[in-house]
């Protein structure tokens, strides 16, 4: 889906554009920044910009599937764990949170995106596909008994992901802060507030 790399001019890469063109989408939102923003915070020209990426639809798409490649590959990673249902939830809630906190920007910016373009309709329908895997982690949790059967799982898996999906409101990684985190996180939503 991505077009290939190019080779980047001295100092900036493909990474420096994407990156420089994400900061600007999450400051000043995706319209309202333009090619000449994202050249002029690098110091280079516009058609500089134009030698590492296609356009401005080309950063948007790639900064979204970075942040989305990345739930998906803890997704992946928690479904070949095997055991009970809610652990695995549990674990991909933990991941999804040390996804957020190496791709803070990227999935920022994910959690930003409407369906407004076809870039972010295809943005949008990943996400769903990755609700979907959640909702159906709650499902197998209510049939082995560890979820309540009373709660709608879809409702459960929004709320669940709503948690972590606030953190970009707030939360400003930093090092040794992720794993932390993502245990508060964790403990929160499977053993409550209550001692």
């Amino acid at each position: 889906m991505s077009a290939p790399r190019r080779r980047g001019r001295p100092g900036h890469d493909q990474d420096a554009v994407l990156n420089a063109a994400v900061r600007l989408f999450n400051e000043h939102g995706y319209d309202a920044t333009s090619m000449f923003d994202i050249a002029e915070s690098l110091g280079i020209t516009k058609s500089s910009v134009y030698h590492h990426i296609n356009g401005k639809e080309h950063l948007l798409q790639m900064a979204v599937d970075r942040a989305l490649d990345g739930l998906f590959e803890a997704a992946e990673d928690v479904k070949s764990l095997g055991g009970p249902a809610i652990e695995r939830l549990e674990q991909l809630m933990r991941r999804s949170v040390l996804v957020l906190d190496e791709r803070f920007e990227f999935v920022t910016l994910l959690l930003r995106v409407r369906g407004n373009t076809a870039v972010e309709q295809h943005a949008v329908a990943r996400r769903r596909v990755f609700d979907g895997i959640v909702t159906d982690l709650v499902k197998q949790a209510q049939a082995e008994g560890s979820v309540r059967p009373d709660v709608d799982p879809a409702t459960a898996a929004r709320l669940l992901f709503g948690m972590v999906n606030s953190l970009t409101e707030w939360y400003r990684p930093r090092r040794g802060s992720a794993q932390a985190m993502a245990d508060a996180v964790a403990t929160i939503a499977f053993e409550g507030l209550r001692v």
